[in-house]
């Protein structure tokens, strides 16, 4: 059996409980401007299976994740449910939390959820090329700085501030979790029972990211009973990068946004509807 997942708690213990699930290759600190917001709540924040101090709850899968994620709420959220908040990697759990696990969510945030095929990544689904991939690209650059800021910068759109974080982790990235990540995350379908689930979910994607995203939130939204469908429009000088990590680029909208969708209130004008 695999270990429990390493989380920290903070917030108002007494308030509804958050849970909050990371993106691939990073770990719980991406949500920390969201979750310095959101106090008022009591926040859950997990690294997730073979992600920062987690890495011994392994291999990587969907299933796993979201198993322990449930686990953790049942254990620790108040009164055993919990708002579940993903994105990207995360985004995708907490779709298989909404088919496995429903019952210990309250309501759903689901942002940048890729359920299709990416047209042209095929190749991501073999573990030998993915392995290749690995020893190309991470063990020679595990003390090259330029390097790593180039990477975190393009590819992932983590703000200078958060360097020293995401350079502790490119450094433990092992081969297998970046084989397992790319897999799963390439391999992850709509499971087929979601039309049976109601719970609250608001399921978004960035306005420049891949169509195939902003399919995805387009079929997600269809097939749940009681979800809405958004996009995230950042304004004038937004891109794709930004718009899918908007947690750590626009945190004051985010915040703003899971703020008002678990009271009620109207979502916030960064929100436009699915074209």
């Amino acid at each position: 059996m695999s270990p429990p997942l390493i989380y920290q708690s903070s917030g108002n213990d007494e308030a509804k409980t958050i849970l909050f699930l990371h993106g691939g290759g990073v770990a719980g600190w991406m949500w920390d401007p969201v979750v310095a917001r959101l106090q008022d709540f009591h926040c859950l924040v997990p690294d997730m299976p073979e992600h920062g101090l987690s890495m011994d709850t392994r291999p990587f899968t969907m299933e796993l994740a979201a198993n322990q994620a449930a686990e953790l709420v049942r254990e620790r959220a108040r009164g055993g449910k919990a708002v579940v908040v993903g994105l990207s990697e995360g985004a995708q759990v907490a779709v298989q939390m909404l088919a496995t696990a429903p019952e210990v969510i309250e309501r759903a945030v689901v942002s940048s959820a890729v359920l299709l095929p990416l047209p042209g990544y095929g190749w991501l689904s073999s573990p030998r090329l993915l392995s290749w991939i690995f020893r190309m690209s991470i063990p020679p650059f595990r003390k090259n700085e330029w390097w790593m800021r180039l990477n975190m910068k393009y590819s992932a759109a983590i703000p200078e501030d958060y360097y020293p974080q995401y350079r502790a982790n490119f450094q433990i990235m092992t081969e297998s979790q970046f084989v397992n990540l790319l897999i799963a995350n390439q391999q992850f379908r709509m499971p087929g029972n979601l039309g049976k689930v109601t719970v609250p979910t608001l399921v978004v994607a960035g306005k420049h990211e891949y169509t195939v995203m902003k399919e995805s939130v387009r079929q997600l939204a269809a097939a749940l009973p009681n979800a809405q469908a958004k996009l995230i429009d950042l304004g004038e000088g937004s891109s794709m990068r930004l718009e899918h990590n908007w947690a750590m680029n626009a945190p004051d909208q985010f915040a703003q946004t899971v703020r008002n969708f678990i009271i009620g209130d109207g979502l916030p004008g960064v929100l436009c509807p699915l074209e």
